[in-house]
């Protein structure tokens, strides 16, 4: 009898025969559905596996700092059928719910939709992984370079996974969560708006668990770059595309249908002579794995890139794909796959039929569009069908001609209807009149700032197509679009983190600047290449994601680079780096979680509350979401919240309907434990708010210095943090911020070349000085060195 060796999880003992004591047993098998067996050194923390209630004092913590401030998008709810009821004033609803709780519940339902999202995505790599690859298979995320490879699982969870069958374990936990927070959401459950509050940091932080899974899976499995500071430049924008090839755009997120259509082209020899591009974050991850693969641009340019008609065959996988991209692509006669079953589109399952009766039956355009649930199938029937239509197709486009746009906007009330709807305010009407009178100048000018909703179109009273006339005026730029991104890298390398914890705790490096999420932008993604380019210029470490890293890399500099050109992919001071795909935020928390672990020698394990006062005391760390629209976005950024990181949103991030701010006047909010002596102490307004919209790119860039500010920072950190808040301020506003001697802690803390005009604010404001604390929110870390 050979018993397997125990480090397996899954134990099946056969006993062909056996004959002892007991008798003669023949054919005996026993199966243990789990073996626990723990390599881990590291001692278990509190809060292994935290359920909903685990964490909610040191979230109560936070909400007494940081106190909810509503922006009610809607006053009443409709949620059951009681309503509707108005919540205006002192009222409450039938079931007795104020506005304040029903504000924070629409606020938890969407961050659990976004984390059910993003977990369902983890579990359908996983399982499809496990299957492909095998549940054994290592998860490598960076060989010797990345020895803490999944961060959040080990600080959430207190379990190290070692392969992509430990994974199971840890999806079953965030699935059973979701459960348990959707079900508070219900008619007479939930009350409080703290406790609703509480719950969505939970829905947060297991939405960053999910994310983990997720990305460290694909990574291990398909080998894509691990955690490399030189992950290859890949193209970017329309103009890379060779539009005399034929073209398959996948849309979406999930990069599993890319991956079988690039393998057919691999074992077919194809790889030349046909394009594979994408939209939004599939195109991240499948360019990760395919050196030609091509990014397109962000979400909001499905429209204008399907109308313009170069995708010979679109496929579609899953979050943030057009529901109406079946109906634009037909307009265009390119054929559509749908591969997932959250997002079948209303099109017949064709899986289990023959590839060549699929293919002829798209290819002829008998069906236009179909579901098929087997990668591998997909991957035959779109390069085969992208080889037999795109002649027939010709890149039709449904984009109308320069004489048939001044022929057609005659039609134009000057309703004003299209400039209301537009999201942006942008300035159509005027736009439209200029082209009446023979110009579009004017509709080329709304190019760059149009986020391609398509609203003006369906506010037409006589159905003029506005986005088209938008797209073509401005077509010279969309063909100009030749740019680079560089590929995601993946997690932050253990070597890394080394180097850059402690002048991060110290203040030496300004701090780090994540700009992430989606592309509902106010004015346009070159904003988010001027900030890119702005905090990597004053030594602050920026991190790139999703769609906001392809924006920051779709404009260039004087010298012609753009921003992954011109500055390095290391995890450093002045570095840019892209971490991948919405998935990837994941390697963004866990670099801050890393901090406290391999600087700051923290224990991680089922350690959260510890490890995230540490970061909220000491690592100056802010993320920028500047065109956040979905509820993906706002999951992510309640799992930053509970971290202790704080987020700014752009101002359709208002509509999120509740911000998170402190109050700098209050000054019994900003007091902290000393470690060292246990007493409490007064430290400013660092960081100010948890949650804050912002209205322009100034007014971000200037939060974003302040927020980086910390407790921990010594005399040359405050410094230089005051040194840049004070500089963008005076640059953006022409004065001092009248907030400085909040910041100001001793005299040494003031920046050198400005110290006689601060000095006078100080004096005008009645400044003293105060000590420097060893800072926590949390009695039991007194007396307990800290790093």
């Amino acid at each position: 009898m050979v018993f397997p060796p125990m480090v397996n999880k899954n134990l099946l003992v056969k006993v062909d025969e056996l004959d002892s004591d007991m008798g003669l047993i023949k054919n005996l098998q026993v199966s243990i559905g789990k073996v626990t067996v723990d390599s881990w050194a590291e001692p278990m923390g509190p809060t292994p596996f935290p359920s909903l209630t685990t964490l909610r004092e040191w979230d109560m913590k936070l909400l007494q700092r940081y106190k909810p401030f509503y922006v009610p998008f809607c006053d009443l709810c409709c949620l059951c059928t009681f309503g509707k009821c108005d919540l205006t004033g002192n009222k409450r609803g039938a079931c007795g719910i104020d506005m304040a709780a029903q504000q924070s519940r629409i606020v938890l339902l969407a961050c659990c939709i976004g984390a059910a999202t993003h977990i369902g995505h983890a579990r359908h790599l996983v399982d499809h992984l496990i299957e492909k690859f095998g549940r054994d298979t290592p998860l490598d995320v960076g060989g010797l370079n990345v020895q803490v490879e999944a961060p959040i699982t080990r600080l959430v969870c207190g379990i190290k996974p070692e392969t992509l069958g430990d994974l199971e374990e840890v999806l079953d936990y965030v699935e059973d969560q979701i459960t348990h927070l959707l079900s508070s959401t219900h008619t007479g459950q939930e009350g409080s708006c703290l406790d609703f509050e509480s719950k969505v940091f939970h829905a947060g932080m297991v939405d960053h668990v999910g994310l983990e899974v997720a990305d460290i899976a694909q990574i291990a499995a398909y080998g894509f770059p691990k955690a490399d500071p030189e992950a290859p430049l890949v193209a970017l924008g329309y103009g890379t595309v060779d539009k005399t090839k034929p073209v398959i755009l996948c849309i979406g997120h999930n990069v599993i249908p890319s991956v079988g259509i690039i393998d057919y082209l691999r074992e077919s020899g194809l790889n030349d002579r046909i394009e594979v591009v994408g939209l939004c974050c599939t195109a991240h991850d499948l360019s990760r794995y395919y050196s030609q693969g091509k990014i397109i641009g962000p979400i909001s340019w499905q429209l204008r890139f399907i109308r313009s008609g170069i995708a010979d065959l679109i496929v579609l996988d899953e979050q943030c794909v057009r529901c109406d991209v079946f109906e634009e692509a037909a307009k265009v006669k390119a054929p559509v796959i749908a591969t997932s079953e959250k997002n079948c589109m209303g099109l017949p399952n064709r899986t289990a039929d023959p590839v060549e009766s699929i293919v002829e039956d798209l290819v002829s355009g008998k069906t236009p569009g179909v579901l098929i649930l087997d990668p591998e199938k997909v991957g035959k029937v779109a390069v085969e069908v992208a080889v037999k239509v795109a002649p027939l197709r010709n890149k039709m486009k449904s984009l109308p001609e320069i004489d048939e746009i001044l022929e057609m906007v005659i039609k134009c009330r000057q309703c004003n209807l299209c400039r209301r709807a537009c999201p942006q305010d942008l300035n159509i009407t005027e736009a439209l009149n200029a082209a009446i009178q023979g110009s579009l100048s004017k509709l080329a000018e709304l190019y760059d700032a149009c986020v391609g909703c398509g609203r003006c179109e369906q506010v037409c009273p006589v159905d003029l197509p506005v986005h088209s006339f938008i797209v073509k005026s401005g077509e010279h730029k969309l063909k100009s679009e030749i740019y680079k991104c560089r590929a995601g890298r993946g997690p932050i390398q253990d070597v890394e983190i080394r180097k850059v914890g402690g002048p991060i705790v110290l203040g030496e490096i300004p701090g780090v600047v994540a700009l992430v999420g989606c592309s509902n932008y106010p004015k346009g993604g070159q904003e988010v290449a001027e900030m890119c380019t702005e905090f990597a210029k004053r030594r602050y470490i920026v991190v790139t994601s999703g769609c906001a890293a392809m924006s920051a890399g779709m404009y260039r500099n004087e010298e012609g680079k753009t921003v992954y050109e011109e500055f390095p992919g290391e995890f450093t001071a002045g570095g840019v780096v892209n971490v991948g795909s919405c998935v990837a935020n994941s390697h963004i928390a866990g670099a801050v979680i890393k901090i406290a672990n391999i600087f700051a020698k923290r224990n991680l394990r089922g350690n959260y509350e510890e490890i995230a006062d540490y970061i909220l005391n000491r690592v100056g760390a802010v993320g920028i979401a500047w065109g956040a629209y979905s509820q993906k976005a706002a999951a992510i950024a309640a799992g930053f919240w509970r971290l202790g990181v704080p987020v700014i949103v752009g101002p359709h991030g208002s509509k999120y309907r509740r911000m998170l701010l402190g109050r700098a006047d209050r000054e019994e909010d900003w007091y902290v434990y000393d470690a060292r002596t246990g007493e409490k102490v007064y430290v400013g307004p660092v960081p100010e708010h948890l949650f804050i919209a912002a209205e322009t790119k100034e007014e971000a860039m200037v939060k974003a210095a302040k927020l980086c500010m910390r407790p921990n920072d010594t005399p040359r950190g405050r410094s230089g943090k005051l040194n840049n808040y004070i500089d963008l301020h005076k640059r953006f506003y022409g004065t001092l911020p009248d907030d400085i001697h909040l910041f100001v802690r001793t005299l040494a803390d003031v920046p050198l070349t400005m110290k006689d005009e601060i000095i006078n604010v100080l004096n005008g404001k009645g400044w003293k000085e105060r000590p420097i604390p060893d800072p926590t929110l949390l009695p039991r870390m007194i007396r307990k060195k800290i790093t």
